[in-house]
């Protein structure tokens, strides 16, 4: 029987209204063996959202007592408000065996390659500006102030993706979410992931 492995770490990260949560859930309800951080933040709920389930809501007091005891594997302030990974979480879900998504900016995609050097970081790319400025403004989520900033900020985010180990490009949901998998599962594949099994294997030898 094949030994139990500990989970990867997958870093995603993206311009905002590239798609990166879409996917990423379309990717989780189709692999239950895919799970994704649940980020602490100190922004307001948006409509639909759930404690617990898409964020951990927090007062800023809060989040900055949790900084302050390390909690944190990354945190970062993004648009004014504070968003932070929690350490424990995720390593409860890597001794489980489970694959860990953390999405999350590119701010705290640099921590946690420091931090975790053997995680993989995947940046999700747009078609094209325009195409991004159209999904911006379809949200219907934000200000059109708050839509400028995210827009003029946009090229200094994608300028980040020559950082990352691998590059998806959304055009289209179904085949991103695809080449999202294929990385995934390469992963698991690594001798680093393997090495539990091949240990096994030779004292039964």
């Amino acid at each position: 029987m094949h030994t139990p492995r500990k989970g990867n770490v997958f870093i995603v990260s993206a311009a905002s209204g590239t798609g990166k949560t879409t996917l990423v859930s379309r990717l989780l309800n189709n692999h239950p063996d895919i799970r994704v951080s649940v980020s602490h933040t100190t922004r307001a709920p948006r409509p639909g959202e759930t404690h617990g389930q898409h964020y951990y809501f927090v007062d800023p007091a809060r989040f900055q007592t949790l900084v302050g005891e390390s909690a944190f594997l990354e945190h970062a302030r993004v648009f004014d408000n504070y968003y932070g990974t929690s350490i424990e979480g995720v390593n409860i879900l890597r001794e489980q065996g489970f694959d860990v998504i953390l999405e999350i900016d590119i701010q705290g995609a640099e921590q946690v390659r420091r931090s975790l050097p053997e995680a993989c970081s995947i940046f999700i790319l747009p078609p094209s500006f325009e195409i991004l400025a159209e999904r911006l403004r379809g949200r219907a989520t934000d200000s059109d102030e708050v839509i400028a900033k995210r827009l003029s900020k946009a090229r200094h985010e994608i300028e980040q993706a020559f950082l990352f180990d691998y590059v998806v490009v959304n055009e289209d949901l179904v085949a991103a979410e695809i080449d999202l998998l294929h990385i995934i599962k390469s992963y698991r594949l690594k001798q680093s992931s393997q090495q539990l099994f091949i240990e096994q294997l030779l004292e039964n030898s």
